[in-house]
């Protein structure tokens, strides 16, 4: 059992380091009180190929695979949760759609743009009606000849203001519903029907952009359905497993920056004539802090080598996006408690990671969500399936 990383990916945490600490810090709180998506940065981060991290050279990736995906996230979440946000939205689950499930043709005309940065994705499941319970899906696309006609709309999509390119699952039969009547389609934004709704103003990720995104009669040519007609919802599902690995990266990054920010201030703060360092309750808040980082260390990257490794990993996945959510939301909670009043200034980086950290117990899959799939591979391990 070898827990090191080869020197390849040494590297690449090194060049991933500087440019987390150069180009994304100094701009972290100036994007989350303009709430603005750092397109600067992104950009900058194109030219060195970081949008297309995981996905093979031959489609104008890094060729880093899962594994080097995670410690990007690691690495830029450890700074901005915000930029990890727009990154993980386009390559985790937008452009990873494609990859997984894309034909050779769409996967030459789609994800190379994508890899390269030349263009955004974006991935619109969730609905008015339809978020955890994705079957429950309202967004219609009827077919006509060799295309389909997409009405309906999607909510809090991430991305949704400044994508190019748009993963989009649709009703096809509603007789079928999930199990064969949802179809996933390939949608360029700049196509006549497509219209960007309303923009939300969140609590946290301010530096990322969410929106709900309108299909009126868009028509998408029959060469735009990603994987099968019919199962859309299985490439989507599948889709969300490896995002949630990405996920539970950036937490990590989050939870380590916390603790790393937590001793500092211990270090230099002095109450009752001394470092509150030396005080015991401090001391076990970190304690407990750096035992759970080492844990969810352990399971990211795990979870990455079996990806890679091409063995299943969904409830692997499921548990990095549970377990590293709410990880990264005590620690940063305990950290904000060592700061005392300055974790609660605006001022201070510690008050935003508190609020940037709650939505990852929400979004692409509650963490509820995550408890069903992952006691459903439990039980079904003996005999008992179980239905949410």
């Amino acid at each position: 059992m070898d827990f090191t990383f080869a020197p390849e990916y040494v590297a690449l945490r090194k060049m991933l380091r500087e440019f987390a600490e150069e180009e994304v810090r100094p701009l972290a709180k100036t994007i989350d009180r303009e709430h603005r998506v750092p397109h600067e940065t992104l950009k900058k981060g194109a030219k060195i190929g970081l949008l297309g991290v995981p996905f093979p050279i031959e489609y104008g990736g890094m060729g880093a695979g899962e594994t080097g995906y995670c410690i990007m996230m690691e690495e830029i979440g450890r700074v901005c949760t915000s930029t990890a946000t727009n990154i993980g939205a386009h390559i985790g689950i937008g452009a990873m759609a494609i990859y997984l499930d894309g034909t050779k043709a769409q996967k030459d005309k789609y994800l190379r743009p994508l890899a390269s940065g030349e263009k955004i994705a974006a991935f619109a499941l969730t609905e008015p009606n339809a978020g955890s319970d994705a079957a429950g899906i309202r967004t219609r696309a009827v077919r006509e000849g060799d295309s389909y006609f997409i009405d309906g709309s999607k909510i809090y999509i991430t991305n949704g203001p400044i994508a190019d390119i748009v993963s989009v699952l649709a009703v096809t039969d509603p007789a079928l519903g999930a199990r064969g009547g949802v179809t996933s389609f390939i949608v360029e934004t700049t196509w006549e029907g497509f219209k960007v709704g309303t923009l939300e103003n969140k609590m946290g990720i301010r530096g990322s952009s969410t929106s709900e995104l309108i299909f009126d009669n868009l028509r998408v040519p029959q060469e735009n359905i990603l994987g099968q007609t019919g199962l859309g919802f299985v490439t989507f599902m599948k889709t969300l497993d490896l995002g949630r690995v990405s996920l539970g990266a950036a937490c990590l990054g989050g939870a380590q920056a916390a603790l790393e920010a937590a001793m500092q201030w211990a270090k230099a703060r002095n109450q009752f004539g001394a470092s509150i360092a030396a005080k015991q309750s401090i001391q076990w808040m970190v304690a407990d802090i750096a035992c759970e980082i080492e844990a969810l260390r352990s399971l990211v990257y795990r979870t990455a080598w079996m990806v890679d490794s091409h063995k299943p990993f969904s409830r692997e996945a499921a548990m990095c996006k549970l377990y590293g959510s709410e990880v990264a939301s005590r620690a940063i909670n305990k950290a904000l408690q060592i700061h005392g009043a300055l974790g609660y200034s605006r001022e201070h980086p510690i008050e935003r990671a508190w609020r940037d950290a709650r939505i990852a117990e929400i979004f692409e899959g509650t963490n509820e969500v995550q408890r069903i799939v992952i006691a459903s591979e439990l039980f079904q391990e003996i005999g008992v399936r179980i239905r949410p």
